[in-house]
């Protein structure tokens, strides 16, 4: 198996390294290339930042050890290796009447990016996060390869769930499926106002799926209004599918000006009617919307973009309030941004969910905007909540420690499966998670 050095990027294209990356097609070539020493893996490099950069380094790429070793429609479990794309699963599984328990926004997402991000979805607030329905995971650590499950070794589990692949390397793992009605989405969207009535809607749902769309450039009376989403499965005839296009080119700085983004947004707001409205969805449409659109982050123009994402306990949704003020007066924002209600914590020391309010929004990368981030991220840690690492690529290291209150014991365990510190990439070093900051 050869190494190749290539130049890769976070998918907001800000951050960038050029590494050595192989991509082994079976088990025994990964095993003769981690029997040299382990290297950090990466997937289809969906995180936004620097999470899968390892500049100067290397790294095994997992895309082509994508198989499903099993499935026991019985109890719904699932075994499949890490490189499984959860796009894939979605659609081998839901016409037989289960899906991923949890999926992100991205059906390109690998399942061993999943279990490092711990990744949530939009059913956060009944499901929990992606990890809590991993039942075990085969990893490959410095001391060789072992099974670990949230009973039999709680402690490698913890630090692995949402540790950022810093314990080993994600071999494949077994899920816990979730039944559903098929492969439909019956979708209920309503037209909401303001940021009083968002919180209220998104409160109030009992739907399985809920999301809001917000608009990030209201401001005044209009502030926080947006589009509530809200989803159940179903079975029945799915709708023609949108065909996939492509961004040809990287859009010009004037394709995301300030005049621009109202526009637009004042235009989507408005194709909900008052009233509300219920669709009928492919799958695939409603859990990953943007996946139609390949390349999708080019619309931001050569330098990129930066997300930030945060999420604030609920009794501090005034404070989350005070940043959209924020972000809505810079004329910044891009037309992409979410807002959702989460549900109690994740499965992991250094997961990013808690129960409480999630806000994410994309910034064309511009030095306003960069400081903007820096003054939100500062405003969510005062406000007891955190940032996403999936998203992140402006934090610092002295943010951590306040937002993640189990660093010092995801440190010793993560030391304890790599103790020469070999799978450290790019973010880990940024954020000194590996060491004293």
């Amino acid at each position: 198996m050869r190494w190749k050095t290539a130049d890769f990027a976070g998918w907001g294209r800000a951050l960038s390294a050029r590494f050595d990356v192989a991509r082994p097609e079976r088990r025994r070539a990964l095993d003769a290339l981690l029997s040299e020493g382990l290297v950090p893996a990466m997937g289809m490099r969906r995180s936004y930042g620097d999470a899968a950069l390892n500049a100067g380094g290397r790294a095994v790429e997992m895309t082509r050890l994508d198989r499903m070793i099993g499935f026991d429609p019985a109890t719904g479990e699932l075994e499949a290796e890490a490189g499984v794309q959860i796009g894939q699963l979605a659609q081998v599984f839901a016409p037989k009447g289960w899906l991923p328990p949890v999926m992100p926004g991205t059906g390109f997402a690998t399942l061993g990016g999943c279990i490092a991000q711990d990744v949530h979805g939009k059913n956060h607030h009944h499901a929990g996060s992606f990890c809590q329905h991993v039942t075990s995971i085969r990893l490959r650590t410095a001391a060789g390869e072992v099974e670990v499950t949230p009973e039999g070794t709680p402690d490698l589990f913890r630090a692995t769930a949402g540790g950022l692949g810093q314990t080993g390397v994600i071999l494949s793992a077994r899920i816990r499926m979730m039944p559903c009605k098929g492969d439909v989405m019956i979708v209920t969207e309503r037209r909401i106002d303001d940021w009083d009535e968002h919180i209220a809607m998104l409160d109030a749902s009992r739907a399985t799926y809920t999301v809001g769309w917000i608009d990030a450039t209201a401001t005044g009376s209009g502030l926080g209004r947006g589009i509530l989403e809200e989803g159940e499965t179903g079975s029945g005839l799915v709708p023609r599918r949108v065909k996939f296009r492509k961004v040809p080119f990287d859009a010009p700085r004037f394709a995301l000006s300030a005049p621009v983004v109202r526009a637009f947004n004042q235009l989507y707001w408005r194709r909900v009617p008052e009233s509300g409205r219920t669709v009928v969805k492919p799958i695939g449409d409603f859990f990953f919307p943007l996946d139609k659109i390949h390349d999708w982050n080019r619309l931001y123009g050569k330098r990129g973009f930066h997300q930030f994402q945060c999420v604030v306990p609920l009794a501090a949704a005034g404070e989350l309030r005070a940043m959209l003020e924020s972000i809505a007066g810079s004329g910044l924002a891009s037309p992409l941004a979410v807002l959702k209600r989460m549900g109690p914590g994740g499965a992991g020391h250094l997961s990013f969910p808690m129960e409480g309010y999630t806000l994410a929004v994309d910034f064309p990368n511009r030095a306003g905007a960069r400081d903007l981030i820096a003054r939100l991220i500062e405003r969510a840690r005062g406000a007891g909540g955190r940032i996403y690492f999936a998203k992140d690529s402006l934090a610092r290291a002295d943010d951590i420690p306040a937002m993640y209150p189990e660093l010092a014991a995801w440190r010793a365990a993560s030391s304890d499966a790599d103790p020469q510190g070999t799978l450290a990439t790019d973010l880990v070093r940024r954020l000194k998670l590996r060491g004293a900051a």
